[in-house]
Formats: structure tokens, sequence, C-alpha cells
């Protein structure tokens, strides 16, 4: 039996032979659909996470650096907060930035920095 066609051979005749067209067109479609699947999914950006209360967030990407993150925070509460970014980093681990606390009225940054052997920030979020 060969088993990347799934035939069965009996002497010089083979038993439920598939066209070899319709094989590659099938092992065609089913890569296109593996790779539309995979390549789609680490390119898209969803929206940021919700800020934690009491802290006003600008998030973004560095203007030359792709690959670095940063979340620049204001405590608007009455207790000291800290916060931090976490950037979600596609095919590449997952980074959290430094933690930064803020008395109240003071502003902060964290940064974090995306490996280069993966896709780029995907997401960006600020946790408490």
């Amino acid at each position: 039996m060969n088993l990347f066609t799934g035939t069965r051979t009996k002497g010089s005749t083979a038993t439920g032979k598939r066209s070899r067209p319709a094989l590659l067109a099938l092992a065609a479609a089913s890569t296109a659909a593996a790779l539309a699947i995979t390549v789609a999914a680490p390119t898209a950006t969803a929206a940021p996470g919700a800020i934690p209360p009491g802290l006003s967030c600008d998030t973004g990407k560095h203007a030359i650096d792709e690959y670095t993150g940063f979340a620049l925070c204001r405590n608007n509460g009455s207790q000291p907060q800290t916060f931090w970014v976490h950037l979600v980093c596609g095919w590449a681990p997952d980074v959290d930035g430094n933690h930064v606390t803020l008395r109240p009225g003071e502003s902060g940054q964290s940064t974090a920095h995306c490996g280069k052997i993966g896709t780029g920030i995907g997401e960006i979020h600020v946790r408490p």
C-alpha cells in the first residue's frame, strides 16, 4: 500500500487510485487554508485592555522601534497605584514592563520590548 496516495497495488494496476492533479489541488487548498489562519492570527490587533481605575494612560509603540511598547500613566486617585505595561508579542513570548508606583497626582512610564523573532506588538495592556 502506498501511504502517500492511499492506493493499493496489485500487480501492475492500482485499485482506488486518485488522480495526481486532484491530490495536488487538495494539498494546495489545505496548505493555503492553514497559512491563512496562521498568518492572520498573530497579526490581528485587538483593542487595548481596560485601564485600572484611578489611572489615565496613553499606550503605544515607540516611534522608531515597533518592537518597543509603552504605557504612560497618571494617578488621578487618592491612593498610590502600581502599574506596568504588558505586550502581546505575536510569535515571541509576551513581556511585561517595569513596575511603576505612582503617588496621587504623579505620572510615570513603563516600557517593554518584544523579541525580534516575533511578529511585533499585537496588543498593549496596562496591568494593575
